[in-house]
């Protein structure tokens, strides 16, 4: 966030201190550039330090330093309050810089070592939002989660247990602070395996679930630089509706699908807790955003308590007539970036190892499938990556650059002949009320094809809320605009 961002951030805790307790729980500093956010670049930092020879790694440390820095002498007035925070942000850089240097030294960079190198983003983020609510007048108290999990304790499992445990602790940590705004830090301690690699990216809304199941708290708010989620991405599609409420097992597919929302299990640790989620734009403080919750009304109504009216919506008659309107789907999305691989079985008749054979090599080389789909003697598989996995143009005129997805091709050759297909999307409707609506997969197989958008692979799921296929990449935002058209807004 830019100047401009954090002295909108900074004022929307103040309205709700009033009637309110409030807790903030801070992510990195994001960019205009997602490549240019603070995580990324000290994850790049991490990535340089395994080169014996770069010393590219104290340059970005640097990059880091300086921008926090430059942001807080534009917006921290007192001079003590604007000294201490340097000072702060020094010594928390040159202890990123020490782990580096040792893994240089080392020769390895362990996930644990990425772990404590990326904590820094939070810190950073949460000595800014405290200095700069100590700033205006709002007392603030940073609290620093990085030490909440004791390896003395026993940890070994990342079960529900533990994450109560956590939950509680957290919540003892925000109650050592009356009167004060708690300011806790997204990252949270070093956990087996590595927070990065067993929670993933979303780890500060899982904080922020943790804190507010702690605290019992009334919603759980989640702001964002958006105004909450939407029928379609309104970036690529101008038609595209703001919901105001969604089922949790939308959400969760919206996310795994492509849509940014918020982790599945921040998700399933708010909901247990029977709280709400809401999110929100923080550029636009006033707006509804989106409430995520189940959609029963008793239940909605039997465990959402009033709210502070400059902070919260409640629910009107608006959100009932949203939820027994038309039946149609909730939205639609894309995920880019998929490689799709087949496997066609050398044998007439298929062992029952085939398919235990396959999904061994996939452990075997740590490769997460998206989607999956089956017949006799067919296997296709739909992977995602954001980081490159092969170099080259065109499906005939590449070359396999990443070790894990090598090695795995090879083993998979076994089992019968192996192709790829690259610069493919995953396309899929999401919707809870699909279940009941006769047709709609029927509707939107025809209506791609109709528009000459080539179907790759297709695949349901289970829970009857999630129909999806694979397509070309560059068919992708089309594809999303034809079914939005002829799916959503005919049904207005």
């Amino acid at each position: 966030m830019n100047a401009a961002s954090l002295l909108t951030v900074i004022a929307l805790p103040r309205p709700s201190t009033l009637t309110n307790h409030v807790a903030v729980v801070c992510s990195a500093r994001s960019s205009s550039s997602k490549a240019d956010g603070t995580t990324n670049r000290l994850l790049r930092a991490a990535r340089e330090a395994e080169n014996p020879q770069s010393s590219q790694y104290k340059t970005l440390v640097d990059i880091v330093l300086s921008e926090h820095i430059s942001v807080a002498n534009d917006l921290i007035h007192s001079t003590d309050l604007r000294s201490q925070l340097v000072s702060e942000f020094d010594a928390e850089c040159q202890r990123v810089l020490k782990i580096l240097e040792a893994a240089q030294t080392l020769g390895e960079v362990s996930s644990r070592c990425v772990d404590m190198v990326i904590s820094a983003g939070e810190k950073l983020s949460c000595r800014l939002m405290a200095a700069l609510l100590n700033d205006r007048g709002v007392g603030a108290a940073y609290i620093d989660l990085s030490d909440a999990i004791d390896f003395a304790a026993g940890v070994q499992v990342l079960d529900q247990e533990f994450y109560d445990r956590l939950a509680k602790l957290f919540a003892e940590r925000v109650n050592a602070y009356p009167g004060k705004v708690p300011v806790l830090t997204g990252y949270f301690g070093l956990v087996p395996g590595g927070l990065l690699d067993k929670i993933g990216r979303g780890y500060t809304d899982l904080c922020a679930a943790l804190v507010a199941v702690g605290l019992n708290a009334q919603e759980l708010q989640v702001w964002k630089e958006v105004d909450g989620i939407f029928t379609a991405d309104p970036r690529k599609v101008p038609t595209a509706r703001l919901l105001s409420a969604i089922t949790p097992a939308e959400a969760a597919e919206l996310t795994f699908y492509g849509s940014e929302v918020i982790h599945p299990f921040t998700m399933e640790q708010v909901i247990r807790a029977k709280i709400p989620i809401r999110i929100k734009n923080v550029m636009k403080p006033k707006g509804s955003g989106t409430i995520i919750f189940p959609d029963s009304r008793s239940e909605l109504e039997r465990t959402t308590p009033g709210h502070d009216p400059k902070f919260f919506r409640t629910r009107g008659p608006h959100f009932w007539a949203h939820s027994e309107g038309p039946k149609r789907p909730t939205a639609v999305t894309a995920k880019h970036k998929i490689l799709v691989i087949n496997i066609h079985s050398n044998k007439r008749s298929l062992s029952h190892g085939f398919f235990a054979g396959i999904f061994s090599v996939l452990d075997k080389w740590r490769l997460s499938i998206d989607l999956i789909s089956t017949s006799e003697v067919h296997v296709s598989l739909a992977l995602h990556s954001e980081l490159p996995l092969l170099n080259g143009v065109g499906r005939d005129e590449y070359q396999i650059i990443d070790e894990d997805l090598r090695g795995a091709i090879q083993d998979l050759r076994r089992y019968g002949t192996v192709d790829i297909i690259p610069e493919m999307a995953i396309l899929s409707l999401v919707g809870q009320q699909m279940k009941n609506m006769a047709g709609v997969a029927g509707r939107m197989f025809s209506v791609l094809g109709e528009h000459n958008v080539n179907i790759e692979m297709i695949s349901q799921g289970a829970s009857e809320i999630n129909i999806s296929c694979v397509i070309e990449e560059r068919d992708a935002d089309r594809a999303i605009n034809i079914l939005h058209t002829n799916l959503f807004t005919f049904l207005e």
